[in-house]
């Protein structure tokens, strides 16, 4: 496994950071933004359709919770079950930006704030 570090291209359009990630870091993912098979996913597919990096950056939803795609059940159940708090990530990176958020979450070596 290698080190975390700090890198804004990292960060996955719903604010998680694949940097900290054990798939990433174990080679096993190449990330949400090179991770062109992940069509499931209607975060990056929305994300990629506006061409925006992350949800922060979304004029549509400037509150994530607001949307579907972003709060659905299945990430309700994702965040419940490992304590994730994506809308904290999205918030942490309207205030530090991606590269200072991608700074912030690799200091932590982890892929996501904690409820």
């Amino acid at each position: 496994m290698s080190d975390i570090k700090a890198n804004a291209e990292l960060v996955a359009y719903c604010g998680l950071y694949c940097g900290a990630c054990k798939s990433y870091l174990g080679g096993k993912c190449l990330g949400c933004h090179e991770n062109a098979s992940a069509t499931w996913c209607k975060v990056r597919s929305c994300c990629t359709e506006k061409q925006i990096k992350s949800c922060a950056e979304c004029v549509e939803f400037p509150d994530p919770k607001a949307c579907k795609k972003f709060n659905n059940i299945v990430s309700r159940l994702f965040g419940l079950v490992f304590k994730s708090d994506r809308a904290a990530c999205i918030a942490q990176i309207k205030r530090l930006g991606l590269e200072g958020h991608a700074k912030s979450m690799a200091e932590m070596g982890a892929h996501t704030l904690k409820r």
